[in-house]
């Protein structure tokens, strides 16, 4: 076990959210700093806490990482020695099961749940387990299209990240082609894992799992693997309005898109830009604060 410090940080729920999705965007984020937000009690749900864990004191400079996350005030922090263990674990105590649509998301602390598509991912990875809102939500649309009769037979998940939602679709759809991109190199050791520790092989062929590190669309496999009948995109607002002429190009007519990352002021621009690239809005969640978006390529 190792020395572990703490860096506390209290703000009102959206600004807290807003710093994590920020975090997301930082390319050269020190892989060995983990953040997290959560609740500071649970019948206070507008009161959060960014947490930050580390090996060692964080220096200024690593603090003035963390104050950068923030838009406007930047709250006051509180930095703290803990008790000698394993810090990065530590980092992701209380990261409880969460069920979304016919999915239950846990860590190994937690047994599956009879009668649901258990999805196991590890504690070290909270931002990807499916406790924000977004990523509830498309765990939550991925269910309502199975229900209302779509079939998959080609997914993409851009922007994997863990790989849960591209993990979850193949629960849904288990013989189809299944291919997960992200910009991040560290994403494919992480998505190899989880997709070995879920019992889902990585390959080429159907029910098997392609790992690609892309830039949006830009990959030769990607283009060849097209194009697809469901694409998934849980990033931000700005790539994804940036992104729909690349979608469209890449998808199949009448082929469904699953679209989150946005707030919902920021729906009415993404959904014009998917207007114009020759979408309709099949449905709509609104989970908290955040738009997911599932749209129809018209034929």
């Amino acid at each position: 076990m190792s020395e572990s410090w703490k860096l506390s940080a209290f703000a009102a729920k959206p600004v807290i959210q807003a710093a994590l999705l920020y975090h997301e965007e930082i390319d050269d984020w020190d892989p060995e700093v983990v953040i997290s937000g959560s609740e500071v009690v649970e019948d206070r749900p507008q009161e959060w806490v960014l947490e930050a864990w580390y090996s060692h004191e964080p220096s200024e400079a690593q603090q003035a990482d963390i104050a950068g996350l923030f838009d406007g005030d930047v709250p006051v922090f509180t930095v703290e020695k803990l008790p000698e263990q394993d810090w990065i674990t530590l980092s992701q105590q209380g990261a409880e099961p969460i069920r979304a649509g016919c999915f239950y998301i846990h860590t190994s602390d937690y047994p599956p749940a009879d009668g649901a598509m258990n999805i196991e991912i590890p504690a070290s990875q909270a931002f990807g387990t499916g406790h924000h809102e977004t990523t509830a939500g498309c765990l939550e649309m991925l269910d309502a299209m199975k229900e209302r009769g779509v079939v998959s037979r080609n997914i993409a998940d851009i922007g994997t990240g863990t790989g849960l939602l591209a993990i979850a679709a193949m629960r849904l759809w288990p013989r189809a082609l299944c291919t997960a991109s992200d910009i991040d190199d560290v994403c494919a050791g992480v998505v190899a894992d989880n997709a070995e520790l879920n019992s889902l092989p990585i390959g080429a062929d159907r029910g098997q799992l392609t790992m690609v590190i892309a830039d949006g669309m830009a990959d030769p496999l990607l283009e060849a693997r097209g194009p697809y009948d469901l694409l998934i995109a849980n990033i931000l607002a700005a790539p994804l309005v940036e992104l729909a002429p690349d979608f469209e190009a890449a998808v199949t007519p009448g082929a469904s898109i699953l679209l989150a990352g946005l707030l919902e002021r920021q729906e009415p621009a993404v959904r014009r830009a998917y207007r114009q690239a020759g979408f309709r809005l099949a449905e709509r969640h609104v989970n908290g604060n955040w738009s997911i978006l599932w749209l129809r390529k018209r034929r």
